[in-house]
């Protein structure tokens, strides 16, 4: 089974994971995220440092880091019989560029999922962690053009189409409470998954 967890910058996703990663130790699961810590992730980190950084050639950045942990972590784990959990995978993708690419090209979220179709291995259940952007924002600290209010905003419309579109994988969290009620949400909404 593959889960992944969603949301805007700011959202408690990064907190979620590291609190699953140590309390679920009942079985083997492998935790990874997107960016990864491969050259591929490494590239990406610095495009999102790059306020000039070309949007499309950012996206494509995105894909190649997306297909080399396809390729190097989550399809051999699921392969083995194993969970995955990811902080971030497709849907981010598809929120996030499909908010910078807007007014480049003619509907960019679903241009974006073209370019995956392929090749991803689509989630069976997504974690949204639903957070107001401007509490995203203040909590991310808006250190970089991915983390500003009104880029959220948009984003995170785009993840409200994601969901519309697929409303079974999405199980929402509300992200606003506190940080041990979100990972208890979280934790718990993984136990069930996984039990299934």
């Amino acid at each position: 089974m593959l889960i992944t967890l969603e949301g805007i910058d700011g959202s408690g996703k990064s907190t979620a994971h590291a609190a699953l990663r140590e309390r679920l130790t009942a079985e083997e699961t492998t935790f990874t995220r997107e960016p990864t810590d491969s050259w591929y992730g490494s590239a990406v980190e610095r495009s999102i440092g790059d306020a000039d950084a070309d949007p499309l050639a950012e996206l494509f950045l995105y894909t190649a880091d997306h297909a080399d942990h396809l390729s190097r972590v989550v399809r051999p784990a699921l392969e083995a019989g194993e969970p995955v959990v990811s902080d971030r995978y497709s849907d981010s993708r598809y929120a996030y560029q499909g908010a910078t690419l807007e007014g480049v090209i003619d509907e960019p979220m679903a241009y974006v999922k073209r370019v995956h179709e392929p090749f991803t291995r689509p989630p069976d259940a997504t974690l949204y962690f639903d957070v107001p952007p401007t509490v995203g924002a203040e909590r991310a600290g808006a250190t970089n053009k991915f983390e500003a209010a009104d880029y959220l905003e948009s984003v995170r419309e785009n993840y409200e189409r994601l969901i519309e579109a697929e409303p079974e994988r999405f199980h929402r969290i509300d992200a606003t409470q506190s940080e041990s009620a979100v990972v208890e949400a979280a934790v718990e909404t993984v136990e069930t998954l996984l039990s299934r």
